[in-house]
């Protein structure tokens, strides 16, 4: 990046100190409390001053059934863990209970993961930021009427429903190790919105995203997926992201982009097989923000939950442009991040078993699909729909910042025991028992199955935007 494009960008963060109290339940990897402690390394190395950090909304029913459909979401408002014995049929129904388990606040969880997600997009829309962080967001699995790898509510393709509403095309990128299948279906069959996800691929959750899985009808060669096999490093990494981002960037000229940094493609990570280090992650935020469009980065999978809030707060010093030490500064789970105390962590010496041959023949048919796009897709734009939080968004603005954030207080709420000591891979001492833990792969939806449910969903969302406009 030149001098001249290094200017500092306007960045908003989203962040409830309630996120870190909600627990899937014991032996479970996905932990809330990673969002908390990756908020904590934020603070202690003084990266809040350089950004506006607002409280999430609560996303509304209303909101969120703009994907999902009604009686899936009343399904969540009403199951708790003390009422799951009257769900039976609509728990197997909705794929709710075993990777995808009730637990206290379940919905709740779901309502600021989405309200933050759908908030940093609506001030994108009103150029009051460049960039707008949620790393409680990035649930990427969830299906408009399923729960699905640890997702309930799908707050990406909500968030894109928000940014559609002012942009003619909006690129969604996915680094997470798994692949991106919930935002992928549902604009499987529109042009207005391009998913590329970059994905390990082969008897792995979620058993989706081949090379030949492209999209259908309008929304054909709209969906790029790059296969991955154990092990790839940053070096290698770097080889294929950069030329295919650089050639759907030319070829589909979005005007807006949502990046989901799934730190599970970490080196070391619990549930992962990739070696990526932060630097090689941090890379891709790096990569997209240097095209200067409106950006919201999201969070989404990573089980090592030291280097989940490692990578998310050294992204978070990427989109600031500010540099940070490598000696972690005291913070309120200092302990978790021993022997070293470092930010950075090291590659493993897994084999890569992605060769350079494998590599170059994946992007060649890539660059294949890519050159059947009409240059820059022309989409007939329609009148612009109420913002999603209106009123909120107002009221947000007339907060003092200070009290927006009341950082500290709620920062020393008390997780539940049970958190600290089922902590299976933090620290040294800790248990690595459940390590193998891996999501049930279900069947890979056919192309005709993914096309029929896009379109039913993207036929409701225009019949919903043609009531708003009305």
């Amino acid at each position: 990046m030149t001098s001249s494009q290094a200017y500092k960008k306007k960045c908003c963060y989203y962040y409830d100190g309630d996120i870190g109290n909600y627990y899937y339940g014991q032996g479970h990897p996905m932990k809330p409390h990673r969002i908390r402690m990756t908020h904590n390394l934020v603070l202690n190395y003084g990266l809040y001053r350089k950004m506006e950090i607002y409280r999430p909304h609560k996303a509304t029913a209303e909101e969120i059934t703009k994907f999902h459909s009604d009686d899936y979401i009343k399904f969540l408002r009403c199951i708790r863990p003390d009422n799951m014995s009257e769900y039976n049929k609509q728990m197997q129904r909705f794929n709710v209970g075993e990777d995808c388990p009730v637990f206290d606040g379940m919905y709740e969880f779901c309502q600021l993961s989405t309200g933050g997600s759908v908030a940093g997009a609506v001030k994108l829309n009103k150029q009051a930021a460049d960039i707008a962080i949620n790393w409680a967001g990035g649930l990427h699995h969830a299906k408009k009427s399923e729960a699905s790898g640890f997702c309930y509510v799908n707050d990406i393709v909500l968030a894109i429903l928000e940014l559609l509403k002012y942009h003619q095309r909006v690129l969604y990128i996915d680094i997470d190790i798994h692949h991106g299948d919930g935002v992928e279906e549902a604009f499987y069959t529109t042009d207005r919105v391009m998913s590329v996800s970059f994905h390990k691929y082969g008897e792995y959750f979620p058993g989706t995203g081949d090379l030949r899985d492209i999209g259908a009808g309008k929304g054909k060669y709209y969906a790029v997926n790059f296969p991955l096999r154990d092990g790839i490093d940053d070096e290698n990494y770097e080889t294929i992201f950069k030329p295919v981002m650089t050639k759907v960037m030319d070829m589909y000229q979005p005007s807006a982009l949502v990046l989901q940094c799934g730190a599970d493609s970490l080196s070391g990570d619990r549930l992962g097989c990739f070696n990526l280090t932060l630097s090689g992650h941090g890379k891709c935020v790096e990569f997209m923000k240097k095209w200067n469009l409106p950006i919201l980065l999201l969070g989404g999978g990573g089980y090592t939950i030291r280097n989940v809030a490692r990578c998310w707060t050294y992204e978070t010093s990427i989109a600031l442009n500010v540099e940070i030490a490598n000696e972690l500064p005291y913070n309120d789970y200092f302990e978790y991040y021993g022997p070293d105390f470092k930010l950075h962590i090291s590659q493993s010496n897994m084999a890569n078993q992605n060769t350079v041959e494998y590599m170059d023949k994946i992007k060649t048919r890539l660059f294949e699909n890519l050159r059947m796009l009409p240059h820059a897709p022309g989409v007939q734009m329609q009148p612009i729909p109420e913002d999603a939080l209106n009123e909120e968004s107002d009221d947000e603005d007339k907060d003092n910042p200070d009290e927006r954030i009341s950082i500290r207080a709620s920062d020393k709420r008390i997780a539940c025991e049970e958190e600290f000591s089922d902590s299976e891979d933090e620290g040294e001492g800790g248990r690595k028992d459940r390590q193998n833990y891996k999501p049930k792969a279900k069947r890979a939806r056919t192309d005709e199955e993914k096309k029929a449910d896009a379109e039913k969903g993207f036929y409701l969302i225009l019949d919903l935007c043609i009531l708003l406009i009305i």
